[in-house]
Parts: C-alpha cells; sequence; structure tokens
C-alpha cells in the first residue's frame, strides 16, 4: 500500500526527537511525512547529553557536539523545506535526555512524539530502560518508535489487547488507522504465561486451583479479542482475532513476525514513576524487540 493518508488522524504539533545518528533515519522520515500529510507544526529536538564536569573542562568537545547537532539540524530542515514544511529546531544540554523531550512536547502540547530506536537490545537493558522507554514513560502526548529501516505502509496492523481502558484506546486508535488506511488489522491478547510462571512453588495453587485459573484468564482473552473485533466490524473495519500464549510482548513481536506487520499499537499507562519504569512494561519491552514501528498510545 503506497498511499497511508493521514494515517494518525488530525494532529496539531508532532516533536521529532534525533539523536544526529543514522539510527534516526526512520523517525526522521515519518515525521516528515506525518508533517506534511496531517499538514502539522513540526519541531526538531537534538538533546546533547552532557554532565556539568563535562562542560565546565570540555569547552572544546562540547563546541564540537554543538556545531555536529547545528549541521545535522540544518539538514532535517532542508529536508523538510524540499517538502514545504516548517519547523523549528531546538537543541538542548542536559545530563537527562528524556526529561527535555518530555518537557517540550508538555510546553508545545505535542500530539505525538516520533523518535528512532537502538538496534535490538538484550532485554537486560530493556529492563534498565533507555532514553525512549523512560520518554514513553513520562510524556502525556502519544509515542512513534522508528526503527531506522522500518516503512510504515499501514497495510499490516497488529493492535495488543488486555481489556484494560488504556489498550481500549490503542485498540480505537488501530481501529481508526485501519479505517482511514484500508489496513488489514489483526486484534491480539495474550494468557500470559509470566502470571503463571511467578507462582510460588511451595505456597502455589493445588492443580485444580491452577486450572481454573488458566480457563478463567483464557476466557478473559477470548473476550477481549472478541469484543475489539466487534468494536472494529461495528466501525466497517474487518479484523482477525489472534487469541496468543505465553510471555506478552514475546508472542506480541513473534505474531508480529509471522503477519509481516509494519505497525504495531500498544497501549501504555500515564506517567510512571521510575521503580515502575526500570521494571519495563509491556510496550517497552516490544518496542524494544519489534523489527516493525510501534505506536504507543498513552492514557490522557
Amino acid at each position: 500500500m503506497e498511499e497511508k493518508t493521514d494515517y494518525l488522524g488530525p494532529i496539531k504539533h508532532i516533536l521529532l526527537a534525533t539523536d544526529g545518528s543514522d539510527l534516526s533515519e526512520g523517525a526522521i522520515k515519518e515525521a516528515l511525512y506525518l508533517a506534511q500529510s496531517c499538514v502539522s507544526k513540526l519541531s526538531i529536538i537534538h538533546v546533547l547529553e552532557l554532565n556539568a564536569e563535562l562542560e565546565t573542562e570540555g569547552l572544546k568537545f562540547v563546541e564540537t557536539m554543538e556545531m555536529a547537532a547545528k549541521k545535522h539540524l540544518d539538514k532535517v530542515r532542508e529536508m523538510a523545506a524540499q517538502d514545504n514544511i516548517e519547523c523549528d529546531v531546538i537543541v538542548r544540554r542536559t545530563d537527562e535526555p528524556y526529561k527535555a523531550i518530555v518537557e517540550e512536547a508538555e510546553k508545545r502540547q505535542s500530539d505525538v512524539v516520533v523518535m528512532g530506536r537502538r538496534g535490538k537490545s538484550a532485554l537486560e537493558k530493556i529492563f534498565m530502560g533507555s532514553v525512549t522507554s523512560r520518554v514513553i514513560g513520562h510524556t502525556h502526548a502519544n509515542v512513534l518508535v522508528v526503527p531506522r529501516k522500518a516503512a510504515i505502509s499501514c497495510k499490516n496492523i497488529l493492535v495488543a489487547t488486555d481489556g484494560s481502558e488504556f489498550s481500549a484506546m490503542a485498540v480505537s486508535k488501530a481501529i481508526d488507522i485501519a479505517k482511514r488506511c484500508g489496513s488489514n488489522l489483526t486484534v491480539a491478547s495474550v494468557v500470559p504465561a509470566e502470571i503463571l510462571l511467578n507462582v510460588d512453588p511451595e505456597t502455589g495453587y493445588a492443580q485444580n486451583q491452577l486450572e481454573l485459573m488458566i480457563s478463567e484468564m483464557t476466557a478473559m482473552t477470548e473476550k477481549n479479542v472478541k469484543d475489539a473485533v466487534e468494536l472494529a466490524e461495528k466501525n466497517g473495519v474487518k479484523a482477525d482475532g489472534a487469541v496468543l500464549w505465553g510471555r506478552t510482548y514475546d508472542s506480541l513481536v513473534e505474531t508480529a513476525n509471522k503477519k509481516t506487520i509494519d505497525l504495531i499499537v500498544v497501549g501504555s499507562h500515564g506517567r510512571t514513576g521510575l521503580k515502575r519504569l526500570f521494571m519495563g512494561s509491556v510496550a517497552e519491552r516490544v518496542v524494544g524487540l519489534a523489527q516493525c514501528s510501534v505506536l504507543v498510545v498513552k492514557a490522557k
């Protein structure tokens, strides 16, 4: 599908976060497309990760970093100008890059933050959190994470639901995108193996209790899928349902790979405490492992 149209719907402001590396290529491309198709205001932020000691003792190094940032931003601005997109650029110095991005998104009332992502990371690294995962955890805006080589065609969309109000927002957004783009929509819900794996073998459940728990979780998961599929069909979107088993994030990513999904849509809680953020959420783990782009829909 070549034409994506304004697949995210009406957007007033987009904040593109770029680090100046090749890993931002996909995010830059997608942010420019969105700004053009949605006639949105675009701001581009480049954060220089600096601490007070480095700024004091490494003035020449800091100046070199700022020159490289300016050169990169000028290049992106030229790309935007070729598509008649007006944009403003922001350079921030901080030892906590995610805070600068979150602050600028709030100041500009951004509808979506578009970011790149490093290559596939070890789970340990994902659990500790990255700039991207921390932005997801703290911003009010939706976050679109685009791997370097990812291309969003909106041909095949996967939305995850667990029946919560947060995933309900993701389902609603996925249905809207599918309707705008004529996409193939898959609704997936997972019977989470991680819950069963965390049962203490000494104080855990008897066999009949465990079987009842599995039965109840399966029924709930099937209902989540059924409800979302019915909602899609009421809105004129044909959707397939998938009840999955396993670790939630692994199951979603594996399904996305099998179905050649080019956009995964997941919900996320509102602002998250650092302790919980470091443990990682399903959304953050999917972002870290998925080969395709991921749209994280935030609770308002």
